[in-house]
C-alpha cells in the first residue's frame, strides 16, 4: 500500500517529525479550550459573577466529561495506529468498526448516568443553592449530548492514528469561531441565561463531527469499515476497550479527584470559585503545549511500536521531555508577572479578591510545571506502549491523594491547601511513572 502523505513518524529524523505532528495538535487544544473558555468569559462579561460561578461549578464535571470522551477516542486511536504502522489494514477497518460500536454504548451509559445522577452530584459537591439551579442547566446540556463529544474525537483520533493532526484542526477551528458567536446570539438576543452556553457547545462540536466524518469519507477512506468489517471479535474487543477504558478512566478519575477538590472550593464561596475557574483555565491554556507533545509521542511510540523500531522510541521520549521542561519553564517565568492581568481579562471582573487569589494559584503552581511535564510525558509515553495499568495506577495516586487533601488539610489550611494539593500530589505520581518506564527501557526496548 502506498502511504498517504500524512506526517511520517516512523522514517527519517525525529525532532522535526513529531514538531510537525504535535503543531496542529497544540492549535487543536487551543480551540478545544476555547470552548469552554468563550463559555467563561462570554457568561462573565454578561450574565455576571453568579452566572460565572455556575458554569465555574460544573469544570470539574465538564472536564471529567470531555477528558473520558477524549481519553476513549485516544486509547482505541492506539490500537489503529499500530495496525496502521504494521500495514495491516484488514485490521485497521476491523478496529476502526468496534471503536464505532464501543462509542456509541459508551455513549448511552455516560448520558443515562447524567440523567439519573447529574443533580444529585452537583448538591454532593455543595454547590451553593443560589447558583445549583443554572449550574444543572449548563451541565446537563452538555451531558445529555455526550454522543457528540465522542462522535468528533472518535473521528479526530482516527485522523491523529494515521498521521494527520491538521485536518481536524481545521474542522475545530472553524466550530470554535461558530460557538462564541452562538454564544454571544444566544445569550445577548435570544436571552436564553446560561443554558445558551451548553447549547452553543454542542452545536458546535456536533459540525466538527460532521466534518470530520465528510473529510475522512473523501481523503482517507481507508479507514472506513465495510459491513463486513463489523463483526464480533472478542480478542479486537477487549483490546480496544481495555485500552479506551483504560485511558478514559484515566482521565476520569483525575477528574474525579478534582470533582472532590472542587467541593472543598465550593465551600469557600462565590468568590473563590469564580477565581479557580479562572485561575484553572488559564493553566489549562499554559500547559497545552506539553499536552501537545504528549500526545504527539502517543501516536509516534505506537506506530514505531508496530514497526518494531524500538530504538527510535526511546530517542522520541528523551526529545519530547527536553522540549516539554524547557516551556514549563518560559511560562512559569511569565505567569509569574502576568497572572493578574490574565485573570482580569478571563473572568471580566476587577474584584481585587478574585484576582489576587487567582494570581496566587497560578504563581505558586506553576513552579511545579517541569514535574507536571515529565509526569504527562511518562504517562502517555507509557500509554503508547501499550502499558495500560501503571498510567491508570498514577491517576489514582492523584484521587487518593486529593482526598487526602479535602478531608485532613483544607479545612485547616483553606485556600492555600487548595492551591498546593496538585503539584504537590504531582511528585509521587512522577516518580511512580518514571521508576515504571526505567523497567520497560531495560527489559523491552534494550
Amino acid at each position: 500500500m502506498k502511504r498517504i502523505q500524512r506526517v511520517d513518524l516512523i522514517h527519517g529524523p525525529i525532532l522535526p517529525a513529531i514538531l510537525s505532528f504535535a503543531f496542529p495538535i497544540l492549535l487543536s487544544n487551543i480551540f478545544q479550550q476555547l470552548y469552554n473558555a468563550s463559555d467563561v468569559m462570554i457568561v462573565g462579561h454578561f450574565l455576571g459573577s453568579k452566572s460565572l460561578a455556575a458554569v465555574g461549578s460544573t469544570a470539574a464535571i465538564f472536564d471529567l466529561i470531555i477528558g473520558f470522551a477524549l481519553g476513549v477516542g485516544n486509547g482505541m486511536g492506539i490500537i489503529i495506529a499500530r495496525n496502521y504502522g504494521a500495514n495491516r489494514l484488514d485490521q485497521l477497518r476491523k478496529s476502526v468498526a468496534a471503536t464505532a460500536v464501543i462509542g456509541g454504548g459508551l455513549s448511552l451509559v455516560v448520558m443515562l448516568l447524567g440523567y439519573f445522577g447529574l443533580y444529585p452530584l452537583l448538591e454532593f459537591l455543595g454547590t451553593p443553592s443560589s447558583i445549583i439551579g443554572q449550574a444543572y442547566l449548563y451541565i446537563s446540556t452538555i451531558v445529555n449530548c455526550v454522543a457528540v463529544t465522542f462522535a468528533y474525537n472518535l473521528c479526530a483520533g482516527l485522523l491523529r492514528a494515521v498521521g494527520d493532526s491538521l485536518a481536524a484542526l481545521y474542522f475545530l477551528m472553524i466550530a470554535a469561531v461558530l460557538n462564541i458567536f452562538l454564544d454571544l446570539y444566544f445569550i445577548t438576543q435570544l436571552h436564553w441565561g446560561v443554558q445558551s452556553a451548553g447549547i452553543a457547545t454542542i452545536i458546535a462540536q456536533g459540525i466538527s463531527a460532521l466534518l470530520c466524518l465528510l473529510y475522512i469519507r473523501k481523503k482517507v477512506p481507508f479507514l472506513l469499515p465495510h459491513r463486513k468489517d463489523f463483526v464480533w471479535d472478542k480478542e479486537l474487543y477487549q483490546d480496544l476497550l481495555s485500552q479506551g477504558l483504560a485511558m478514559g478512566l484515566m482521565t476520569s478519575i483525575v477528574s474525579i479527584g478534582t470533582v472532590i477538590l472542587q467541593s472543598a472550593i465550593n465551600q469557600l464561596g462565590t468568590t473563590i470559585i469564580s477565581a479557580q475557574v479562572a485561575a484553572r483555565r488559564i493553566m489549562s491554556f499554559a500547559v497545552l503545549p506539553i499536552t501537545a507533545i504528549a500526545s504527539s509521542i502517543t501516536t509516534f511510540i505506537s506506530q514505531n511500536f508496530g514497526a518494531e523500531q524500538f530504538q527510535r522510541i526511546k530517542k522520541g521520549i528523551t526529545i519530547t521531555n527536553l522540549l516539554s521542561w524547557g516551556w514549563s519553564v518560559l511560562v512559569a517565568a511569565l505567569l509569574f508577572f502576568t497572572s493578574p492581568s490574565l485573570t482580569s481579562f478571563i473572568s471580566g471582573s476587577s474584584n481585587p479578591d478574585l484576582i489576587a487569589n487567582a494570581s496566587l494559584y497560578l504563581q505558586i503552581s506553576s513552579c511545579f510545571y517541569p514535574i507536571l511535564a515529565s509526569l504527562i510525558i511518562l504517562r502517555n509515553a507509557l500509554q503508547g506502549m501499550g502499558k495500560k495499568l501503571t498510567p491508570l495506577t498514577s491517576s489514582f495516586i492523584e484521587l487518593f491523594g486529593k482526598i487526602f487533601f479535602v478531608v485532613f488539610i483544607i479545612p485547616y489550611t483553606g485556600y492555600m491547601g487548595v492551591i498546593l494539593c496538585e503539584p504537590l500530589i504531582w511528585i509521587p505520581m512522577t516518580l511512580q511513572l518514571f521508576v515504571t518506564y526505567r523497567k520497560i527501557k531495560h527489559q523491552l526496548l534494550a
